[in-house]
């Protein structure tokens, strides 16, 4: 026998034979600041989806906007950015920016403080 309750926003737990399992429903809202096709801009969006698909989408509902500032400039004003490309965290909040390719895939989880689904990232020396 299955009993759902809502314990807090994001999270559900499940009650199946008198243990409780939690579930993990928190969601994570990127935008992504490109400018065009450049290399640098492909390269950011083709980092994001890896680590998105290697790290996060077991955990968290990931929502990813890319914002292209050669089409719409004025759209820069509003998470203030000066570098592109730009990765802006908007949920959960507080707001968090990466600038960059996103090409180190521990600095962007560390910097964006989401905790992915792999617990060890290996050392320079371990390869």
């Amino acid at each position: 026998m299955r009993k759902q309750k809502e314990t807090d926003p994001g999270k559900e737990e499940e009650e199946e034979g008198g243990v409780t399992v939690a579930h993990r429903a928190e969601s994570v809202a990127l935008r992504l600041y490109v400018a065009g096709q450049t290399p640098k801009s492909l390269t950011a969006l083709a980092n994001l989806k890896k680590l998105c698909d290697e790290h996060l989408v077991a955990k968290y509902k990931i929502e990813i906007e890319v914002i292209d500032l050669m089409e719409k400039p004025q759209l820069a004003l509003a998470d203030q950015i000066l570098v592109i490309p730009t990765l802006v965290r908007k949920l959960p909040a507080p707001i968090k920016k990466i600038i960059g390719d996103l090409s180190n895939t521990e600095r962007v989880l560390v910097g964006l403080d989401i905790h992915g689904s792999k617990e060890h990232f290996p050392t320079e020396e371990e390869g």
